[in-house]
């Protein structure tokens, strides 16, 4: 897959989103990180966001400088091989559904009675016109397996210490950002921020969690932000409704056939 290209942009954030955000001053001498597994911290705050299986119901808001739009979705996953996504609401959007099974990626869409393969070099397109990618949804990529990992320093995010951990892509890695730079907070490692470069090192995306909730027994973040840097006013709200793990979900369940009768879970 080719990594994503886009042209220069600064970083252009809604002040008041990240003005009450306590920042603790970045430790310069990176060096005295180096003895810290960078990977396993990603690897377990991976595993924390997933677990064996999930099932989870969310509702996003779209803000734009002149509108916004509401969905709803729920999503079932069993490891990093198996993704449904079921959008619920609007009404002109309910039943179409996004379906990962091992490499390959499946949209229906229920208006043209279609299903649709989706190419990798779809998965830099932004999904259902929210300011999240196809990747960021589908996670066709592996933030674990697919990227270098190195602990850059300690700051502070919504209150908690984390560690600032940055990703560079393997050599040979299909993926779509060129380096992610990410906080994972250290008690509960859960992901507070993340923001998404271009192959040019050129800032794309800001995503922002907030407001830790318990589910199922574990602490995470209820809401994410994504936020474009070069679209003054755009931004992607993501706020998680209700979020169960490890339930007994069969791998047949992760089928195109199944995708296009699936429904929500009562």
């Amino acid at each position: 897959m080719k990594k994503r290209r886009l042209s220069a942009s600064l970083l252009s954030i809604v002040v008041y989103l990240v003005a009450t955000v306590p920042i603790a001053v970045l430790a310069q001498d990176t060096e005295q990180y180096d003895n810290i597994d960078a990977t396993e911290i990603v690897r377990q705050a991976d595993r924390k966001l997933r677990g064996e299986s999930s099932y989870g119901e969310t509702s996003i808001t779209i803000v734009r400088p002149d509108y916004t739009r509401e969905m709803s979705m729920v999503a079932w996953t069993k490891g990093d091989e198996y993704y449904m996504i079921l959008i619920t609401q609007p009404a002109r959007d309910a039943g179409s559904a996004f379906l990962k099974r091992g490499n390959e990626i499946w949209n229906w869409i229920p208006t043209i009675e279609r299903t649709i393969k989706l190419p990798p070099s779809m998965m830099s397109q932004n999904w259902m016109g929210t300011d999240f990618t196809n990747d960021d949804l589908v996670k066709e990529s592996s933030i674990v397996v697919d990227y270098e990992h190195r602990v850059l320093g300690e700051e502070e995010v919504e209150g908690y210490l984390c560690w600032q951990v940055e990703l560079i892509p393997l050599p040979d890695a299909a993926v779509v950002w060129g380096k992610i730079l990410v906080w994972i907070d250290q008690k509960d490692f859960m992901q507070l921020k993340a923001e998404f470069y271009d192959e040019d090192d050129f800032l794309i995306n800001t995503m922002r969690g907030s407001e830790p909730k318990e589910f199922d027994g574990k602490l995470l973040p209820s809401v994410l932000q994504m936020i474009p840097a070069d679209k003054v006013g755009h931004m992607t709200v993501m706020h998680t409704k209700s979020l169960d793990f490890d339930l007994p979900i069969r791998d047949n369940f992760f089928t195109v056939r199944n995708m296009k009768s699936v429904r929500a879970q009562n």
